[in-house]
């Protein structure tokens, strides 16, 4: 019985280890590019890295995987029948991503601010999600979780 349970143990104690690793590739890999775009449209870097890192459950989503579509953004695709846009790549996505923002009507006054909250706030307001509850609960956890 207790080798069972130490067996158990280790197994999810390796699988959460994992699990973290791919978690933080995620973000160290799309860092530079975020980064870049945050300079540019005056989006904080947490708001860009934790919606991309949700959308697409830290990359392993088939929207991220066959559509290179990081935010969920809705649209045409060229590679298979979805209501997902696809994108030629990932920078692509995270530039479609910046320019939606961008366009939106509380943009202009969170532009240049690092006030996390109130980006999520506004994003949730205006309907970037379905479920703005949870969805604004989750951007938190993974700015506070990683550090942004």
């Amino acid at each position: 019985m207790k080798s069972k349970f130490f067996y158990i143990l280790l197994l999810l104690i390796f699988t959460t280890l994992t699990i973290n690793a791919q978690q933080h590739k995620y973000i160290q890999t799309h860092l530079p590019l975020a980064e870049e775009l945050s300079q540019q449209y005056k989006i904080p870097l947490a708001i860009i890295l934790a919606i991309a890192f949700v959308e697409t459950g830290a990359g392993s989503s088939k929207g991220a995987k066959v559509y290179n579509n990081h935010f969920g953004i809705v649209g045409k695709n060229t590679v298979v029948k979805s209501r997902y846009k696809s994108f030629a790549s990932t920078k692509e996505s995270f530039v479609a991503f910046c320019e939606m923002v961008s366009r939106k009507k509380y943009y202009q006054n969170l532009k240049g601010t690092n006030d996390y909250d109130a980006w999520i706030t506004a994003m949730a307001n205006a309907g970037y999600s379905t479920r703005p509850t949870e969805w604004k609960r989750r951007i938190r956890q993974i700015i506070k979780q990683e550090k942004l």
